[in-house]
């Protein structure tokens, strides 16, 4: 038994084949809240059934999602997992285990990320094990406005908990091109905001650079195919992003 009561905050998008495994970890949370973008799919319904409190909003950003999604929460605490997140019965006592105490001595908690990719985990490189501050007291801090790549904005003492949950952040080649091309349009329309421009020259050298350092420096040639498919990911999406605000600005100016 929880003494400071956690809600579970997930937003949604056609998600019938990851929710339901990542919902099955988090039953003992005193409440699941989910936020849903306008599922076509089972989603929903799938989420009903695990008695999650369901509301609806349409998609705007990350940021924007998330934060309306805190808004939603009953508790203060906030467990934010993602639907292709998965808690491990480990991190789970973990939590429970420091919940179960009469006073709590962090305000947020840093929670271990491992990577699974194309269905192998990565057991090499940063990637095996990221914090990444996922549980914590709206009091104390919230999410980033930004559309893409969010984070939890917190200023005080954090603390991290050993055991990890797992991320399956693409099945299929099909699911990585889908996210590379979706996050690239968000982050361009970021950068357009803040009239950002692009260096066609820099921009040459960007691919290269982010494929040396993401499979080489960062470790993730120990990591297989699946490492190499990464990197080769991370430096597309590099430039794609780029690509795509180079079409936006030309677009704006034909406008005018």
């Amino acid at each position: 038994m929880n003494k400071h009561q956690i809600s579970a905050a997930l937003i949604t998008f056609n998600e019938e084949s990851n929710i339901a495994r990542t919902l099955e970890k988090l039953t003992w949370c005193d409440e699941i809240v989910i936020v849903d973008s306008n599922s076509t799919d089972k989603t929903v319904e799938i989420c009903s059934s695990f008695g999650a409190k369901v509301f609806t909003k349409k998609f705007n950003g990350y940021g924007e999602q998330k934060r309306y999604l805190v808004q939603q929460c009953s508790f203060d605490w906030i467990l934010s997992i993602d639907a292709d997140e998965v808690l491990t019965d480990e991190l789970i006592e973990e939590i429970q285990s420091e919940f179960s105490k009469e006073s709590i001595s962090h305000q947020a908690y840093c929670l271990n990320r491992k990577h699974v990719y194309l269905g192998k985990i990565f057991k090499y490189g940063y990637l095996r094990n990221t914090p990444v501050l996922r549980l914590f007291n709206r009091k104390f801090a919230n999410f980033s406005s930004k559309k893409v790549h969010e984070t939890v904005e917190f200023k005080g003492k954090k603390g991290r908990f050993k055991n990890v949950f797992y991320h399956f952040t693409a099945n299929t080649v099909e699911q990585i091109n889908y996210k590379k091309n979706r996050y690239a349009t968000l982050v361009s329309e970021e950068y357009f905001k803040k009239k950002k421009r692009v260096n066609l020259l820099l921009l040459i050298f960007k691919y290269p650079l982010a494929f040396i350092k993401e499979y080489f420096v960062r470790g993730n040639i120990f990591n297989g195919y699946e490492g190499y498919v990464w990197s080769t990911y991370i430096a597309e999406y590099s430039v794609l992003k780029y690509l795509k605000l180079r079409e936006r600005n030309k677009q704006s100016k034909l406008g005018k």
